[in-house]
């Protein structure tokens, strides 16, 4: 049997967090990345998609633009928030202003 890894990647990935992987992709001018390259789960920061602290600043100001909520530097959770896409997708999902 032949299965095509990328639909099943990508079956895993939810369109919201299709979404927010865009909005990554844009406001830090990955061109080099596309938004269906980032995994869910993968690390956003250092050996994973190798994000630094201006780019989760740059990150921030983007999520309050689109989605109305402010992700505050000394929000003791960062770390968490910002681990995975699945993980900041989350946390947009639950703050984010309808």
């Amino acid at each position: 049997m032949h299965f095509n890894v990328g639909l099943l990647v990508m079956s895993d990935v939810s369109q919201f967090e299709i979404e927010v992987a865009e909005l990554i992709v844009s406001s830090l001018n990955l061109d080099d990345i596309q938004a269906e390259d980032i995994q869910p789960e993968a690390p956003l920061f250092n050996d994973g998609l190798g994000l630094d602290s201006i780019d989760a600043l740059e990150l921030a100001m983007s999520i309050s633009k689109k989605y109305g909520f402010q992700l505050r530097s000394d929000n003791p959770d960062n770390e968490n928030i910002f681990s995975s896409l699945r993980a900041l997708t989350q946390h947009i999902q639950k703050n984010r202003k309808s």
